[in-house]
C-alpha cells in the first residue's frame, strides 16, 4: 500500500452565536480537513488547526509523501520534519502542526487497514464513554441563538443544558475587562447548581494583581480549574501563593510547568505536538511528572474523534476534556457534531477514527470559507480593526 494523493480542504466551522473572550468576539473556527488516499483505496482523515495550512500540506509536505508506505509513520515524519531537538526553535511551528494533521490521517489509515478502532492501536480502552464539559460564555445574538449578556442569562442557559441534556460539568469564559460581572456569574452558577463542576478560562486576560483579587472572590465557590488566568507560567507560580485553585494552559512547555509547579494541567490538540504519536508520548511525560492533561475544543468531528480515542486509551486523562459541541451546529462528518449526554460521548467503534466524511457537509463548510474568508476571532466590536492588548485589567 502506497500514498497516492494528499488533499487539504480549508473550512469554516461557525458557531451558532459568537461568544466574547479576552481578544474580542469569536464567531467560529477555520480548519483544514486532510484526506490521504492510498493505492488500496483506503482514505485517512486528519485535521489541521488552521485553514492556512492547507497549501503547505498539499504543496510542501504532500509531494514528499507520495509513494510512501502510510503505515510507516516514523518514516513519513522523517521525510517532512527535521530533527526534533531543534525543531521548536529553528523550524516554522506551522509546519509541525501541518504534519500533525497528515499524521492523524495516517493513523486513521492504519486502523482502517487493520480493521481496528484507533483506541485499540493505542493500547485498548480504559473507558468507552468520554467525559466532556459543556461551554458557557457571554454571547451576542445571532438569529434565535445566543444573546446571553448577563450573569442571569448565562445561568439560565446552563440550567437549560442540565434539564435537557443532563449536563453537570461546565467550562466557561471569564475574561471581561471588568471581572466583577464574571464573578457574579460564577456566584450565581454555584448557587443554582451546588454540585456542578465549574471550570473557567480567562485566556490570559488579567494582570497578576487583578488575578489575585479574582482568586480571593472565586476560591470559596469551588472552581475546579482556572485556565490561563495570567500571561506566563512565572505569573501563575506567583498567583499560586494566593490560591489553591488549579491552573491549566495550552502552552506545552512541560519542563517549565514542572520547574515552577504551575500550571497543573496542559490542554492541547494533537497537531501542536506534531501528531498523535507524539501526543501520546507527551501525555506519558505529563503522567510521570504529575501534570494533568485533557483535550482541546473548537474542532470538527475529525479531530474530536481523535480526542475520543486518545481519552479512551489514556488512563491519565482523569478530567473531562473541553467541548464546544453544543454551540457547533455544523460539522464535516456524518456522525457530527457530537452531543454529550449526561456529560459523556461514546467512543466510535468503527475502524480508525470511526467517522465518515460527509461530502455535502464538507462542501458547505468549504463554501462558507470561500465566501466569508477565515473566521476572525480577534474582532473587537468596541474597536473594529484594532487588536486588543492584554492584560485587560
Amino acid at each position: 500500500m502506497k500514498i497516492t494523493k494528499i488533499r487539504a480542504t480549508p473550512v469554516n466551522i461557525p458557531l451558532e452565536a459568537p461568544y466574547l473572550w479576552s481578544h474580542g468576539t469569536l464567531p467560529g473556527f477555520s480548519k483544514a480537513i486532510v484526506e490521504v488516499e492510498t493505492s488500496d483505496g483506503i482514505v485517512g482523515f486528519g485535521e489541521a488547526p488552521s485553514a492556512g495550512m492547507a497549501r503547505s500540506i498539499e504543496d510542501e509536505l504532500g509531494p514528499r509523501l507520495i509513494g510512501r508506505d502510510p503505515i510507516d509513520i516514523a518514516g513519513c515524519e522523517q521525510r517532512c520534519l527535521p530533527s526534533w531537538r531543534g525543531v521548536t526553535s529553528t523550524t516554522d511551528i506551522a509546519l509541525i502542526r501541518a504534519f500533525g494533521a497528515i499524521e492523524l490521517a495516517l493513523w486513521d489509515i492504519r486502523g482502517k487497514a487493520w480493521n481496528r478502532p484507533l483506541y485499540q492501536l493505542l493500547g485498548g480502552a480504559v473507558r468507552t464513554e468520554v467525559a466532556f464539559t459543556d461551554y458557557f460564555a457571554y454571547r451576542t445574538r445571532l438569529g434565535s441563538k445566543g444573546g446571553e449578556g448577563s450573569p442571569e442569562a448565562v445561568v439560565d442557559y446552563c440550567l437549560g443544558l442540565k434539564a435537557e441534556h443532563g449536563t453537570t460539568m461546565f467550562e466557561g469564559k471569564f475574561s471581561n475587562a471588568d471581572p466583577r460581572g464574571s464573578v457574579r456569574m460564577i456566584e450565581r452558577l454555584r448557587r443554582a447548581m451546588p454540585d456542578a463542576m465549574l471550570r473557567i478560562d480567562s485566556n490570559q486576560a488579567y494582570s497578576l494583581a487583578t488575578a489575585r483579587e479574582i482568586a480571593r472572590a472565586i476560591e470559596p465557590l469551588g472552581v475546579r480549574n482556572w485556565e490561563d488566568p495570567v500571561a506566563s507560567f512565572e505569573e501563575m507560580a506567583a498567583l499560586r501563593r494566593h490560591t489553591a485553585i488549579p491552573f491549566s494552559t495550552h502552552n506545552i512547555d512541560l519542563r517549565r510547568a514542572v520547574a515552577l509547579s504551575a500550571p497543573d494541567a496542559i490542554v492541547t490538540d494533537t497537531c501542536v505536538h506534531g501528531g498523535l504519536g507524539r501526543t501520546i508520548r507527551f501525555i506519558g511525560a505529563c503522567e510521570a511528572m504529575g501534570v494533568d492533561f485533557w483535550c482541546y475544543s473548537g474542532d470538527s468531528g475529525v479531530m474530536s474523534a481523535a480526542y475520543l480515542h486518545v481519552a479512551a486509551s489514556m488512563p491519565w486523562i482523569r478530567e473531562p476534556s473541553q467541548s464546544l459541541f453544543r454551540m457547533q451546529p455544523f460539522d464535516v462528518i456524518e456522525e457530527g457534531p457530537f452531543r454529550p449526554r449526561n456529560n459523556v460521548v461514546r467512543v466510535p467503534e468503527g475502524p480508525g477514527l470511526g467517522v465518515t466524511l460527509s461530502r455535502d457537509k464538507l462542501e458547505f463548510c468549504h463554501r462558507h470559507f470561500r465566501e466569508h474568508g477565515p473566521m476572525n476571532k480577534y474582532h473587537d466590536p468596541d474597536a473594529p480593526g484594532v487588536y486588543r492588548r492584554l492584560p485587560l485589567s
